[in-house]
This record gives C-alpha cells, structure tokens and sequence, in this order.
C-alpha cells in the first residue's frame, strides 16, 4: 500500500507541473527541456506566464542563466509587477545554463583563448530551435521592439551580441553586470583598454534603427582597474561600451544605464534592479 501511494503522488506532481502548477510561489509557471541539435544536449527552461487571454499576444522576455531567476525571487517581482499594472503582462523565459564559457561569447568571435567557440551553436539554438517552439506553443507579440533578450555577466554579453546581429527578432538588450572586457588579445599594459571584442564590432559596424539597450553596473562588481583610472572595469567597460552606441548614432532615448551603489557581481544585487528593468522593457507609463 505504501508503494501504491507513492505512485500516486508521484503521477500527481507529474500533472501539475504539466499543467505548470506548482504549490512553490517562486516555481516558474512550467518546465520544458528541450533536446537541442545545435547544443548537443538538453536544455531546461523554465517559462513565467501571466493568465493568458483568448486572442491576445504577449511581449516576451529571455534571460540567459535563467537557473538564477528562482534566486532572485524573479516570479514574485513578475507576478507583482502585473498585479500593480506597472507592465503590460508578459511571458519570460530562463534558460538554465550549460558551457557558459563556450556557448555564452561573441558568434565568430572566440576570445583570445578560445573562449565563447559555441556562441554561434548557441544562436542557432536561441533561432531554429527554441522561438519556433515558443512562437508554436505560446502566444507571442511578432513585433521585434517587444521582444528583450537579457543575462547576467557572461550572460550579459552573449544577450547583447545576439540582439546585435538578429535586430530582426529582438528590439531590446538587457545587461546586467556584462563581462564586457571580452578580449581579442591577451592584456596588454601598453594598451588596457584594447582588443575588446564588443566595442570593435560596435565601433566597426552600423547602427541597428529600433534597438534600446539597458545596462547595469555596482560599484563593486570587481576590484581591478586595469587602466589605473580610478574606476573599475566593469564600469569602464559599460561607459566605452555605451559611448560607441552613440558614436554609431544610439541616443538617450534609446539607451539606460543603471548604476548601483555598493553592488555586487551577483544575484542579489541583479534583484534589486530586476523591477527597474522589467518596467523599462515592459513598463506601461
């Protein structure tokens, strides 16, 4: 009898969480786990729904290391934030993480040790495999400038340089804490501030008309300070980073930066500006 009962509480809890119900209030609302060609592996992810209305799109909303959102407490925010009408409601979607130093880097840009090699499998995963199944499955908003890819550190870089070269799909880039000093070339104390991966191909390239990009910074991400100027890389590199935007022609409307005081390179700090960001991306004022 036992064994009886729990296999009926084991077919019960399959249910629910099929059913994306969950008695945990941080639980996201379902879990799918998709075999990826591209990656050559599974892939969990962990979907946020608002109740979803007949006939009506959602703007959509994708975090690399989406493991780290149940830190952040990211379902209380999003269900607060759409109970308060401070956002429109949308669909988020974490994507548990794998190789974070090779499938999160710059597509066709390993760093100067070969790091970020899966970046561009990790794109054809993010666009052959996982939007057609979200588009197939959930009701999704087409339009680009409603649809944000966002991470955190080297999450953050791999989210901007995605949303670089695919302004067809997404309309806007969420940074927090980048790992923006992705380096061609190994340090050079003749030249601190060379050889980034990012800021070349920014400088080097065109404006992408429609893109909004929205950055975050804490004091103390880091300590090193590279260039010896007083400010530490992190923040550095974000400021140059958002100085070549410019330079291309991005202007204050469409570029945000969010510097925290007394931040961290963590969850905990990303939490704290998780509201901040979600009613820049999706904010209904």
């Amino acid at each position: 009898m036992p064994d009886s009962r729990s296999h009926i509480k084991a077919l019960i809890g399959q249910y629910l969480q099929h059913a994306g119900i969950f008695k945990h209030p941080l639980s996201p609302s379902r879990i799918w786990v998709i075999r990826s060609a591209a990656l050559q592996r599974k892939v969990r992810i962990d979907l946020y729904l608002p109740p979803l209305e007949p006939g009506r799109v959602y703007p959509l909303v994708i975090f690399n290391d989406g493991q780290d959102l149940r830190t952040m407490r990211f379902k209380a925010v999003f269900r607060k934030l759409i109970l308060d009408k401070a956002v429109v409601p949308f669909i988020a979607v974490g994507l548990h993480a794998g190789d974070r130093l090779q499938e999160y880097g710059v597509i066709r840009h390993a760093d100067y040790l070969g790091r970020g090699s899966k970046a561009e499998a990790y794109a054809r995963f993010l666009i052959k495999e996982l939007l057609p199944r979200l588009k197939r499955d959930l009701p999704l908003d087409p339009t680009p400038s409603r649809r944000v890819f966002a991470g955190f550190s080297l999450g953050g870089l791999s989210a901007f340089d995605i949303v670089w070269n695919h302004p067809h799909l997404f309309g806007k880039a969420g940074v927090f804490s980048g790992a923006l000093w992705w380096r061609s070339k190994e340090f050079r104390t003749e030249a601190p501030d060379a050889d980034r991966i990012l800021h070349h191909l920014v400088k080097t390239g065109e404006k992408r008309p429609g893109l909004k990009f929205w950055f975050q910074t804490g004091t103390e991400d880091e300590t090193s300070d590279r260039n010896n100027n007083g400010v530490i890389d992190s923040i550095d590199d974000t400021l140059d980073l958002i100085t070549e935007l410019r330079a291309v022609g991005y202007g204050d409307e469409d570029i945000a930066y969010v510097e925290v005081d007394g931040g961290r390179h963590e969850p905990e700090t990303w939490a704290k500006v998780m509201p901040s960001f979600l009613k820049w991306a999706f904010g209904t004022t």
